[in-house]
């Protein structure tokens, strides 16, 4: 019998999954390419993993018309199997999953690239992902300070409003040039900000695009920058921000660190510089975060 799953785990118990499975030598390498399939309302999307004792595959619908309609843009759900044996175990609604995996990914790469005392935060987006990096961003560093940057000036007072006990406020591009940490979740093609604006000590993630021609930042951030990606593989197919840095010269593919180095403590991260993590999201997170809700469910301590 399939246990249908609600919801995902907590965001602190999604960041230690991730931050173990990587400590436990899961190899982001071995993931299983992406399949995108493009249909007239966008894309549907399948992502298969296999990782320890589990199994998974997310089968998720992204339809960049559905807000306008009142839907979610990213729909889906996840099936989790048994390593072993491949028997179905667990439906999650990937949606959920999607939110708060994204987000502890981000949080694992910030907790080894940001200074310990970052303070201020600006996020560029008001979706989901944004609030699931405040929470995560939270979670890692003494965030104090929230700045949010967004085209819709309604959502973006209301984004705002949420963070009573913030110091928050809407803000412009501009003010990445006193910020610590910089989230950009949003489904922008070109870039956000000025990348000269970044001071030397702040850290960005970029989580917004899994398209080789869509960006959030620029080839100065890039360059400025010590790169960090989840793997180089799906970087260099899907990451727009990487590619299109790569194809006008700003970087060469011997700067990409990647995020198992760094948690392993293998990837030296030089003072001085910016630090850039770019995520295009990739199946093994959903998997760990997907077997770390089921295990919760199931009481399983294991």
């Amino acid at each position: 019998m399939i246990d249908c799953v609600a919801g995902a785990p907590p965001m602190r118990d999604a960041i230690d999954a991730v931050r173990a499975a990587l400590l436990e030598g899961l190899d982001p390498e071995q993931d299983p390419p992406r399949s995108v399939a493009e249909v007239p309302p966008g894309q549907l999307l399948l992502m298969p993993a296999y990782w320890g004792r589990y199994a998974g595959v997310k089968v998720a619908s992204v339809a960049p018309g559905n807000p306008a309609l009142g839907l979610p843009r990213i729909q889906g759900g996840y099936l989790l199997l048994d390593g072993p044996t491949l028997s179905p175990l667990a439906l999650l609604d990937a949606v959920a999953l999607t939110s708060v995996r994204t987000a502890a990914v981000s949080a694992v790469a910030a907790d080894a690239l940001a200074e310990p005392d970052a303070a201020r935060l600006v996020v560029f987006g008001t979706g989901p992902q944004a609030h699931s990096h405040v929470e995560a961003l939270r979670a890692v560093r003494p965030v104090r300070e929230l700045v949010v940057v967004a085209r819709d000036p309604g959502r973006t007072k209301e984004f705002v409003a949420g963070y009573r006990d913030l110091d928050a406020r809407v803000g412009t591009a501009a003010d990445v040039a006193g910020a610590d940490l910089v989230a950009c979740c949003t489904t922008a093609r070109t870039p956000l900000f000025d990348g000269s604006l970044l001071p030397d000590h702040t850290t960005v993630v970029a989580v917004g695009s899994h398209e080789p021609d869509a960006r959030e930042v620029d080839d100065v951030t890039v360059r400025r920058s010590i790169v960090v990606v989840e793997a180089r593989a799906a970087a260099l197919r899907e990451a727009g921000d990487v590619v299109l840095a790569l194809r006008s010269g700003a970087i060469g593919p011997d700067a990409l660190r990647t995020l198992p180095d760094l948690v392993r403590g293998k990837a030296d991260v030089p003072a001085g510089r910016p630090r850039l993590f770019k995520s295009v999201g990739m199946a093994w997170e959903d998997l760990v975060v997907a077997a770390k809700r089921h295990e919760t469910a199931r009481g399983d301590r294991r």
